[in-house]
């Protein structure tokens, strides 16, 4: 890697009206962020590049307006696209991640946006809204399948009561789930040599599952178990926060871009800027390049209900639930823009949560925590799991079920190697 610009006025000076080399901007870009996570400590979720950049920016600690005016030179100095793609979508990518930044420090200093106007910037999406009546086929056809009399979300607690898996089972099912989705995805991409995860257990997070990538290829995947897990959520985090989720991302990411062609900027991930769209929406989407739903229903019942002492025969039911369950799922967005843009109280949150999106009730009060820390961050897993999957499906164009299936891993495996935001899916 070249020689960074040494400081802040440097900086400034670099960022006149003339366009420098993209790879003078990427530099800035990663210093940049490291800047704004002096203000913003959730902000920098990833970084494995030199030490003494971080410690640069702690002893610096420039403040907002100065990030602010150097972001804005950064973004001005980004040169025009020209004949190389590759390039072109990088400079695409620095033009948005500095775009995010500048909402992000103005945020940081006190100036409030709706919800579609931040994550139109922060992420390069604006989430659709429906009210509560298109919520109600779905409701319906909830009802239906698990039969029985009295609230719906009582119901579905009940049955989902059968199948929590126990504390002591925790961590053979996870690990059990973890491996099956590593293998499938090991069939379509190779992972850089020595790749590996560790997994822990915590408690008193506005998550369900996070993935810290360390560099290296190598990952701490934590589980939050202050409420109950279950059994669905052993494949829906195994993919997610690992294969072909976060973990691959992140590794793919590494080793194509940080190694293979010195983009160093992509050894910094900003939690709070349109990369996320991406990280989640692969993410999430990977759940479905791994398994087909039958192979998913296949594994459960044959493997995780056994390990977890659960009965097996409540898993095609179960299965069917929790892909009603996906399709609720824009109830998450609708709570969080209500919410957030102050058109619905706390109390009226919860009881949109619990009975539209048929969330536990000490869920609910989990997920508004997420809200208030992450605000319009909640639409990355939706939007992005369908921009994701309308691109990977583009390029499945075979008859056959098998190459097909294959074209669409090496579009997503494409996908986890470039750096492709939401306009670049479209």
């Amino acid at each position: 890697m070249r020689k960074l610009l040494a400081g802040g006025v440097a900086m400034l000076i670099a960022g006149s009206a003339w366009a420098a080399p993209v790879q003078e901007v990427g530099e800035r870009y990663m210093k940049l962020v490291l800047a704004v996570g002096q203000h913003d400590a959730s902000y920098v979720d990833a970084y494995y590049g030199p030490a003494q950049l971080q410690e640069q920016a702690a002893k610096e600690k420039l403040s907002l307006a100065a990030i602010r005016s150097e972001a804005a030179a950064a973004r001005k100095a980004l040169p025009a696209p020209g004949a190389d793609p590759d390039e072109a979508l990088r400079i695409a990518f620095l033009d948005k991640q500095l775009q995010s930044m500048l909402m992000r420090v103005d945020m940081l200093g006190g100036k409030k946006f709706s919800f579609d106007e931040e994550t139109a910037t922060m992420y390069n999406a604006v989430a659709p809204q429906h009210d509560r009546a298109y919520y109600l086929e779905l409701q319906d056809r909830i009802g239906k399948l698990l039969g029985g009399e009295g609230p719906l979300a009582a119901r579905v607690q009940a049955f989902r009561a059968k199948v929590e898996i126990p504390k002591d089972k925790l961590r053979p099912v996870m690990e059990a789930a973890i491996r099956a989705c590593r293998e499938r995805t090991a069939k379509y991409i190779t992972m850089p040599a020595g790749e590996s995860f560790v997994l822990e257990f915590v408690q008193n997070q506005p998550w369900s599952g996070y993935n810290w990538y360390k560099g290296g290829a190598h990952s701490l995947i934590q589980i939050n178990t202050e409420f109950p897990i279950y059994i669905d959520r052993a494949v829906d985090l195994g993919c997610h926060e690992g294969y072909p989720g976060h973990h691959v991302y992140n590794a793919l990411l590494e080793q194509t871009l940080v190694k293979g062609k010195n983009w160093q900027e992509f050894s910094v991930y900003p939690l709070y800027s349109p990369m996320s769209l991406v990280a989640e929406g692969s993410a999430n989407y990977g759940i479905l390049m791994a398994f087909t739903p039958q192979e998913r229903l296949d594994f459960e019942r044959g493997v995780l209900y056994p390990l977890a002492g659960l009965d097996p025969a409540l898993a095609e039911t179960y299965a069917a639930l929790t892909q009603l369950f996906g399709k609720l799922a824009y109830a998450d967005n609708d709570a969080a823009r209500a919410y957030l843009d102050g058109k619905a109280t706390r109390a009226q949150t919860v009881e949109w949560l619990v009975n539209v999106l048929l969330y536990p009730p000490e869920k609910a009060e989990q997920r508004i925590r997420f809200y208030d820390a992450n605000r319009g961050y909640v639409i990355n897993y939706t939007v992005g799991a369908d921009l994701v999957g309308e691109y990977v499906k583009r390029h499945a164009t075979s008859a056959d079920p098998e190459t097909a299936r294959a074209q669409r891993w090496t579009a997503f495996r494409q996908l986890l190697s470039s750096p492709r935001l939401a306009d670049s899916l479209r």
